[in-house]
């Protein structure tokens, strides 16, 4: 029955947004009163709403709806109607009692009062402005929260676990269903235990989980938390390899990834964007392609050679990201990988002649998801009280 009434509302709320744009009206008025508000905030609640459903109908939207009536009782306008004999119409459907709405309102609604609050109605209608002022309050306190805590990129949305819980619970609960509406687009469907799950499975010191909620993946690994669209990591082939344009830029559009090489004398090149191979070292045909199980190198700077995955695990890389990690090889050894820069024997040095320049364009969403998510490793997610945690 509830799919029935909810389909009707969609219908006819589609219909007043439709004329509103087409200059027919300013804005639409509806007959709500006192008593719809009462009802609803009863029917919300006993359906598990929290405060955000608790604040029942607003008086005023910012689709154009208007309810000028919403503080007045509905006894009250029939016997203003009856008084001036002006005619109206009653809804039949108002009777049917296959309606949990109409229930509530003709069955529920008297037997409370009757049994144990004759006053319910009012009550309830407080209820609703109450909760209406908490909501307006946590509209602004999330404004602020926002840019701090979540981290949006594309059509996903990260979460610093570390940082995340240090906050209040009610916090922690409005700013996870502001993201998992970011992500879906509503909050249809989700309820007070799937936040819990996902705070449940973000409070955990280490390791990885998963869980699937109606229409969303949320996706714990390390210091991370996902939330992302059901599929989204299946959408395209886990392997990918292209030959790489020597000079020139390799752009991998479906992926977002782009790669540019420049061959240079000046051995002057060296900065946090651009990175630098021996040419004369790996002169010929390089390739790019992501990470697969078993790759291994020495990257400058360390001791040894050892497995990428290792890196990964060090670098506290979460699992998501590792899928479609670029790296860069001559045959089958790896002399470049994002992240970790080149292998220690392709590296550039004072001593090279002719210079192969690597630089990642910035733009690419994964590139600066791996950006943040390296520098944060790196940092250990120390930051400053109050710094926002997506600086980068």
């Amino acid at each position: 029955d509830g799919n029935v009434e909810q389909e009707a509302r969609r219908v006819r709320y589609e219909f007043f947004a439709a004329q509103i744009a087409a200059g027919v009206c300013d804005a639409v008025a509806t007959g709500h009163t006192r008593d719809d508000q009462a009802e609803t905030v009863l029917y919300r609640f006993l359906r598990g709403a929290g405060t955000a459903g608790l604040s029942g109908i607003r008086p005023v939207t910012s689709g154009g709806i208007v309810r000028p009536l919403l503080g007045t009782r509905r006894e009250n306008i029939r016997k203003y109607l009856q008084d001036r004999n002006i005619p109206w119409r009653e809804d039949s459907s108002n009777e049917l009692q296959e309606f949990a709405r109409n229930r509530i309102r003709l069955q529920h609604m008297p037997e409370l009062e009757r049994s144990l609050n004759p006053s319910l109605r009012e009550v309830l209608a407080t209820t609703a402005l109450w909760a209406q002022g908490e909501e307006d309050y946590w509209a602004g306190e999330l404004a602020r929260l926002e840019p701090l805590y979540l981290i949006e990129i594309a059509e996903t949305i990260l979460i610093s676990t570390k940082a995340f819980l240090e906050l209040p619970v009610a916090a922690q609960r409005r700013l996870l269903r502001r993201a998992v509406e970011r992500v879906r687009g509503s909050l249809r469907a989700i309820n007070f235990a799937h936040i819990e799950a996902i705070r449940g499975m973000m409070s955990t010191r280490e390791g990885s989980g998963r869980i699937q909620l109606p229409d969303l993946d949320a996706y714990r690994s390390f210091d991370w938390l996902r939330l992302a669209p059901v599929g989204i990591d299946s959408r395209l082939e886990r392997d990918f390899e292209a030959e790489l344009k020597i000079p020139g830029r390799t752009e991998l559009a479906e992926r977002e990834l782009t790669i540019e090489m420049e061959l240079v004398n000046n051995s002057n090149v060296y900065n946090n964007d651009v990175q630098a191979l021996d040419w004369e070292r790996c002169a010929g045909c390089l390739k790019l392609r992501n990470w697969r199980p078993g790759d291994q190198y020495q990257p400058q700077g360390r001791a040894a050679a050892g497995k990428i995955k290792t890196l990964f695990q060090e670098s506290r890389v979460p699992l998501w990201e590792r899928r479609a990690w670029p790296v860069i090889v001559q045959d089958k050894t790896v002399v470049w990988s994002r992240g970790f820069g080149v292998a220690d024997g392709f590296a550039a040095g004072p001593e090279s002649r002719k210079i192969l320049t690597i630089r990642e364009v910035k733009e690419s969403k994964h590139q600066g998801a791996a950006s943040i998510l390296m520098k944060r490793a790196r940092e250990n997610q120390k930051w400053p009280s109050g710094e926002p945690g997506v600086g980068v």
